[in-house]
């Protein structure tokens, strides 16, 4: 089958259309038929293995997993034995470890969910890894309530602009904070105040916000904290991922926030997403009711992968970019 993969870390040069074998399935997966891959900053991360500590995880020297790509919708071609759960020709959205920028990908049935009827395949494919992010910083790390006011750093991204969309289904009255290129997508999205960071920062209106939830930026922890409430709540998604070394951007929710949150009133907290149905059915409910619709930027061919992750660094994407197959 035809997939992107990569023999060593590098820019995206390093990627090449090639043949690899199909998966096998076990007994608790399921063999996916590919329709649609988006591009996420861990795609990005793991293609180029900075900073440092992921190779811990993805191989020292190179890759362990050649192929690339984490998100995934597309329709079930064959199911494990003790899968009960989907059958072949449902189709599907959710995540895998084994890359999902081929024909096909298996994974583990806990990493999928029946794919909203609602939605394309494309755009089924954004709402994974991005999706889950932000219903977590939302949910559980913000717990965001009725009436409370959430301001979403990287509002026009992956991760934002479905934040933005959660946190106002959740009830919140909801500031994006953007470029000026981006202010009417995020309005677009229900955002009741668009902050352009480019003239104001976040703390323009004083400690007001009862949750920020800043995806990937890398402003100082007491910049932000000036814009909470005193018990407000900091969830920090991600880190500034084109930075190399050691950690790259991931040092200030690694060890900064943690640290901190001892001595102050604050709660500042690290938001990572965990891939389970579970999860996936409440993005598909929230998208079921009209309160979610996973915003796709652009498409590419298979064959232009390399491009897509190009523009996810260079393009400055309103929503999520997708490879579809």
């Amino acid at each position: 089958m035809r997939a992107i993969v990569q023999d060593s870390y590098g820019p995206a040069d390093v990627l090449r259309l090639g043949e690899v074998d199909r998966p096998r399935v076990g007994d608790d997966e399921v063999l996916v038929q590919v329709r649609a891959a988006a591009v996420d900053p861990g795609v990005w991360i793991f293609m180029v293995g900075q900073p440092y500590l992921v190779r811990l995880a993805s191989g020292l020297r190179r890759p362990r997993v050649a192929v690339r790509g984490r998100d995934l919708a597309g329709v079930v071609t064959e199911v494990g034995a003790r899968v009960t759960r989907f059958r072949p020709g449902d189709e599907v959205f959710g995540t895998c470890l084994r890359g999902s920028y081929a024909e096909f990908t298996s994974t583990s049935a806990r990493r999928l969910a029946h794919k909203p009827a609602n939605l394309s395949f494309a755009q089924a494919a954004a709402a994974p890894v991005s999706g889950l992010t932000a219903l977590r910083a939302v949910r559980d790390s913000g717990a965001v309530r009725p009436g409370q006011r959430v301001m979403v750093i990287g509002a026009s991204g992956g991760v934002g602009s479905q934040a933005v969309q959660i946190a106002k289904a959740y009830g919140a009255t909801v500031t994006g904070v953007c470029s000026p290129a981006r202010a009417d997508f995020v309005r677009s999205l229900g955002a009741d105040d668009v902050l352009d960071y480019t003239r104001e920062e976040v703390d323009r209106d004083g400690p007001v916000y009862d949750v920020i939830i800043d995806t990937g930026g890398d402003r100082p922890l007491s910049l932000m904290r000036r814009a909470l409430t005193p018990r407000g709540t900091l969830a920090l998604v991600g880190g500034t991922y084109t930075r190399g070394g050691l950690l790259g951007g991931y040092g200030r929710q690694m060890f900064g926030a943690p640290l901190l949150s001892v001595f102050v009133g604050h709660r500042l907290r690290n938001v990572s997403a965990v891939e389970r149905s579970e999860d996936l059915d409440e993005l598909r409910e929230l998208i079921d009711s009209g309160a979610l619709t996973p915003p796709v930027d652009r498409c590419y061919p298979l064959a232009e992968a390399a491009d897509a992750i190009r523009h996810l660094r260079t393009g400055h994407p309103a929503g999520k970019i997708v490879v579809t197959i």
